[in-house]
């Protein structure tokens, strides 16, 4: 059988290809699983200073769970568990997560794009949730949807099903950026040359203080990003970069 997730590592890159073309890229629990655990195994390897997560093709990014496999019975509260695990683990990555959007994304495949820190998706790419088209309603996604929009706009998607082009999607706040077609290549390789240079622990310790600096009241994430600020000054990144900046040159992250 066709490997339904590819990996190769580019550098300090590592690329995860959803390879699913022929099912327009939807997620099976094997994808969903395989995912995971590469996610898992790419935070703890130290040669990997970002992950670009993009799909086989140009037909779909994600098109959401596999209708097919779905009918074919199963325990459906173990298969939301596995997809929702998923999501946390890719909030919880110590690493800029990048998505290359070469197609349409929908329903549970907006997941895959919203648990990404940057977004860069081609301007002729749709996003949607067409649950409701079909009884459902996008549930686990709304998680994600309602902390990147507005509530109006969030239970517009989830009602109606609309498309949002990403033209549309980069005013909302659901992408980073929309670009022409034949510039997705070019600008997501800027995108991440440059993360890849960065320190790797203050993106970790930033990624984290930010997913828990998320739901706190105003003054309590105020006193909790000073602490971390503190943590991550004190790191000899920190110490590299600010004598680096002093000594005009290029600093030498080592990741400590």
């Amino acid at each position: 059988m066709e490997q339904e997730l590819l990996f190769e590592l580019k550098g300090k890159v590592a690329w995860l290809t959803i390879n699913r073309e022929t099912r327009r890229n939807s997620l099976s629990q094997t994808l969903i699983t395989e995912l995971t655990r590469q996610l898992a195994l790419l935070d703890e390897d130290k040669r990997v200073h970002v992950v670009c997560l993009t799909a086989a093709g140009d037909k779909s990014f994600c098109s959401g769970a596999d209708l097919v496999t779905s009918l074919e019975g199963g325990d459906v509260a173990a298969a939301a568990a596995n997809f929702t695990g998923l999501l946390m683990r890719m909030a919880r990555l110590g690493k800029p997560l990048v998505a290359k959007v070469n197609g349409p994304c929908l329903a549970g495949g907006l997941g895959l794009m919203l648990s990404c820190d940057l977004v860069i998706a081609r301007n002729d790419a749709y996003f949607s949730t067409p649950e409701v088209n079909v009884g459902i309603f996008p549930l686990m996604v709304g998680a994600l949807i309602y902390r990147h929009v507005g509530r109006k706009k969030a239970m517009e998607m989830a009602l109606t099903g609309r498309r949002v082009y990403a033209d549309e999607a980069e005013g909302l706040g659901l992408i980073t950026r929309a670009v022409e077609p034949e510039r997705l290549d070019e600008t997501v390789e800027e995108y991440l040359e440059g993360l890849a240079e960065k320190s790797p622990v203050a993106l970790a310790l930033g990624k984290r203080a930010y997913l828990r600096m998320a739901d706190l009241p105003f003054e309590e994430a105020l006193d909790y990003l000073a602490g971390q600020f503190a943590c991550v000054v004190g790191t000899e990144d920190a110490r590299e970069g600010m004598m680096a900046f002093l000594e005009k040159r290029k600093p030498r992250f080592q990741g400590r």
